[in-house]
């Protein structure tokens, strides 16, 4: 597990792949350079999870990206994905982390500051910034972070920075330069026109920042 898995993190809707299909969405993405997938599923039983993820892992395995499950433990042991991400209303942290196996890569959503210094805690794999800016997509979360914020967090964690909420190619660069070693996106790529080419320049704004260098923090 590196810092590079971290680069650029989608977070699946399948509202906002627009009618077109799913599985063809996420692998134009991980065609582009989609570093890490996150299988987001609020609606789906149980059993049509499972597959849904056992299926995205065999896909994204052939391009050795990690599968995340959001919240659903039962779900990600059952499909054997590579971790877990989990918001502060979801399964406890410390229980978390006794039902993972070893090495599974563990995720969580950092709101405000008293989440953050809970966190130091914890091993966590990352932790992820949210929202760093206004979006539809998360409407229970609490007031953004903004960039001043993010520089809080940089100075006061020492987890790798996931930033979610409002990224795109115009403020991503400056995300990465005021702390996080990745963002994750939903929109910007899952509703693109080319989910390939939106990933691409995506990818390309962080590569340029010098962020390729592995680092198993």
């Amino acid at each position: 597990m590196t810092k590079n898995n971290f680069q650029l993190y989608l977070v699946t809707d399948e509202a906002a792949c627009l009618g077109r299909d799913f599985f063809w969405v996420v692998e134009e993405a991980v065609r582009g350079g989609v570093t890490m997938v996150q299988l987001r599923e609020k609606a789906l039983p149980t059993r049509a999870f499972i597959d849904r993820a056992k299926r995205l892992k065999d896909l994204l395995a052939s391009y050795n990206v990690p599968l995340i499950i959001n919240d659903r433990v039962d779900v990600a042991l059952a499909a054997d994905a590579d971790g877990v991400h989990v918001g502060q209303s979801d399964m406890p942290v410390d229980t978390l982390i006794k039902l993972l196996p070893p090495g599974k890569i563990i995720g969580l959503s950092a709101e405000n500051k008293d989440n953050v210094r809970e966190a130091e805690q914890w091993n966590l794999s990352y932790l992820a910034v949210s929202p760093l800016f206004a979006t539809p997509s998360k409407t229970d979360t609490e007031t953004p972070w903004g960039m001043e914020g993010l520089q809080w967090v940089k100075q006061n964690s020492r987890h790798p920075l996931v930033v979610i909420g409002g990224l795109n190619d115009q403020n991503t660069k400056e995300a990465i330069e005021n702390g996080a070693e990745g963002i994750a996106v939903i929109s910007a790529i899952c509703s693109a026109p080319s989910p390939k080419t939106a990933a691409e320049t995506l990818k390309s704004i962080i590569s340029k920042l010098n962020l390729t260098t592995p680092d198993n923090k």
